[in-house]
């Protein structure tokens, strides 16, 4: 579904991607871990075109989607929740969930959806009038992750869904990432810093270093892998 082939990125003259290659197959959870700095948010921003790439190229079904506009990326079917959730805050949980929908038309459709994130999120549906902002972070992540699904994503980029939750909290949200994953068949590239958490539910991972891939496995084979544990894992 998505290839990734020797992007390097820059913020200025600073390099924050080098020479990386990855690959996401249809369906899958993938998991992209590493320290504060890696560089694991720019590689979303990049996908997502945000950033831009001066080397490399990024396929997406085959299409070459490398700099393309984020408006244009997002209607072919990939959608990010942004590392610090960013809803509106002003807006109620009705009108956050509403953006979602802007590049749609078709209201049946839309209307299913949002019965099917009431269904996974019921907080959202006792609190669809209140404002965004007044939401606990959990409530505010259920949210972004739900604004995104609203846009009906072929492939959901995760941008540290656990920053700043309780542990209860951090639960339940991967809880439905699994959800989402397996009854909509979306397939969800994570990047996350608690890597067990993150290995334990993708079905492959990859290590980021200072910009570069330098490790790839299964997410069960990085679990166990001893070089991950320690840096990682804390074990």
């Amino acid at each position: 579904m998505l290839k990734i082939r020797n992007i390097q990125a820059f913020y200025g003259n600073i390099q924050a991607l080098r020479d990386i290659e990855m690959d996401v197959r249809e369906g899958e959870i993938i998991s992209l871990i590493g320290a504060n700095g890696a560089g694991k948010s720019t590689t979303l921003m990049t996908i997502c075109g945000v950033v831009p790439a001066r080397h490399g190229e990024i396929f997406f079904d085959g299409k070459n989607i490398t700099n393309m506009p984020p408006d244009k990326i997002v209607a072919l079917g990939i959608n990010q929740v942004p590392e610090g959730r960013h809803i509106f805050p002003f807006l109620t949980v009705m009108e956050n969930l509403d953006m979602g929908t802007f590049l749609r038309n078709d209201t049946d459709e839309i209307k299913k959806d949002l019965e099917y994130i009431f269904e996974l999120f019921p907080r959202l549906a006792e609190r669809r009038s209140q404002a965004g902002g007044t939401l606990s972070g959990g409530e505010q992540q259920m949210l972004a992750i739900s604004r995104a699904i609203m846009t009906r994503p072929r492939l959901l980029l995760l941008d540290e869904p656990s920053l700043g939750l309780a542990p209860i909290v951090t639960r339940q949200i991967f809880d439905i990432i699994r959800k989402i994953n397996k009854e909509n068949n979306t397939t969800i590239f994570l990047v996350e810093q608690n890597a067990n958490l993150a290995l334990h539910i993708a079905d492959r991972g990859y290590v980021m270093e200072n910009g570069a891939i330098t490790m790839t496995d299964t997410g069960k084979n990085l679990l166990s892998n001893e070089d991950v544990k320690k840096a990682y894992l804390g074990i």
